[in-house]
């Protein structure tokens, strides 16, 4: 699985990401639900009911007689009623698309969220697949080591102490291997998690690794970039205007209300009196709402949205504080990974060369066998390092740019052109440089 394949498959599986999808759905209806405060509202309603009246009425002799007439009633009403003046309707249009525009730009940094997450696991798991073929590699130095320790002691020509040494070397490394297949199982399970597929096979890191140049290189245009583009600090603008509108739509709790309606009515029998008749009635006006006194509710919930403003401008603030210590720390270990990563190239480089003069070494009896051990030591820690450097400097180029809010799938490819698919090439699995057989000195 490439990492490109990764992040295709995490767009498909991912349930942070789904979850992500969904919860953007349910907040672009914000939008339309503020509309609808300031569109027409048309309602309908009927009623049919079966009456049984009991009617006394006197004559002319003044002997009263009591009738029992049924009859039925049917009424159908349709309503529109279309807002004219509604400063609450205003502000909870204007809410909503604050609201809408907070959802869109939650989405986009979880979008690009993904992106971290899926190079963050993806690396993990190939440094963990590259920490176990050194440690691998280290204990069969070692083993190799301690068959030519015995072969040494048999000819008289080594010392029962180069054996322990490399026996205690070897059952470290040989610790070390059970922890990387643990952690190997861990990071692939992780990755998994997040692509939805089992992982086996990944791409390994190219050993043509070259640190892109930084552009813009100061901080100041990137800080001019993010305060721009940032999706978090977007978020949080967007998050302090709808607690603005809120306020305004609180306070118009004391704000008269306008609107036109018109309605159709059908009646049949509607009364007692006229229970034998069938009436229409259109009627069309305008009808004025003001809210007087509502036990200080209005007050009070204006007085919470004044709070709430405030509380979201002090978020404001520190996401975007926040933002700024991520960018400058990313910017530093970006600017920082190219010297970083050609010193640890010539770290390598140095380890295998004092490798190879250890032996030599030690055939003229100047060294003895713990110097060597030591030196393979250095070796596979160098290794490692900088393969932890080379993840760690992709993994910064793709976090400076999330910061800045400029990270896209064109990053994306950049990072993925580091990996190079088919069998393993990584210096990683690079034999040790370790090729004669050693005379120890007593």
């Amino acid at each position: 699985m490439g990492l490109l394949q990764a992040y295709e498959a995490a767009l498909q599986n991912d349930p942070t990401y789904r979850a992500a999808i969904h919860e953007n759905e349910a907040g672009q209806q914000n939008r339309i639900i503020g509309r609808s405060t300031l569109l027409p509202n048309v309602a309908a309603s009927y009623s049919n009911t079966k009456n049984r009246a009991d009617i006394t009425t006197p004559n002319i002799l003044g002997q009263r007689s009591t009738t029992h007439p049924e009859y039925t009633s049917e009424v159908g009403t349709v309503q529109i009623r279309q807002p004219l003046l509604n400063l609450e309707g205003i502000a909870r249009y204007q809410q909503g698309i604050a609201q809408s525009n907070y959802s869109d730009a939650v989405f986009s940094g979880r979008s690009k969220e993904l992106v971290l997450r899926v190079v963050s696991a993806y690396a993990e798991a190939q440094y963990a697949e590259d920490q176990l073929t050194l440690v691998s590699a280290q204990r069969d130095a070692f083993a190799e080591q301690m068959r030519v320790n015995e072969r040494m002691y048999k000819k008289g020509e080594g010392t029962k102490t180069d054996m322990l040494e490399t026996q205690a070397k070897y059952d470290v490394a040989e610790a070390q291997v059970i922890e990387a297949r643990d952690n190997l199982t861990t990071a692939r399970n992780t990755l998994a998690a997040i692509v939805g597929n089992d992982v086996t096979n990944l791409d390994p890191l190219s050993e043509d690794f070259r640190v892109l140049p930084m552009q813009p290189e100061s901080f100041d245009e990137w800080k001019a970039i993010a305060m721009e583009n940032n999706a978090e600090i977007a978020a949080q603008r967007y998050a302090v205007e709808a607690t603005r509108q809120d306020i305004n739509r609180n306070r118009a709790g004391h704000a008269p209300r306008l609107d036109v309606v018109a309605s159709l009515s059908k009646n049949k029998g509607e009364t007692l009196n006229t229970f034998n008749q069938e009436s229409t009635v259109r009627s069309v006006g305008v009808q004025l709402n003001i809210p007087l006194y509502s036990g200080g509710y209005v007050s009070a919930a204006t007085s919470q949205s004044v709070s709430s403003h405030e509380k979201a401008k002090s978020d404001l603030d520190a996401k975007t504080s926040q933002v700024l210590v991520e960018l400058r720390k990313q910017h530093s270990l970006v600017l920082s990974s190219a010297a970083r990563i050609d010193a640890l190239l010539k770290s390598v480089k140095s380890a295998t060369l004092l490798i190879t003069a250890t032996e030599q070494s030690i055939k003229g009896g100047v060294r003895i066998n713990l110097d060597l051990l030591n030196a393979q030591q250095q070796f596979f820690t160098a290794k490692r390092d900088l393969a932890q450097a080379r993840y760690n400097y992709l993994l910064s180029y793709l976090r400076l740019r999330n910061a800045a809010g400029t990270l896209s799938a064109e990053d994306l490819h950049k990072v993925a052109g580091y990996f190079v698919s088919g069998t393993r090439t990584s210096m990683m699995s690079a034999p040790l440089p370790m090729r004669v057989v050693m005379k120890t000195a007593d």
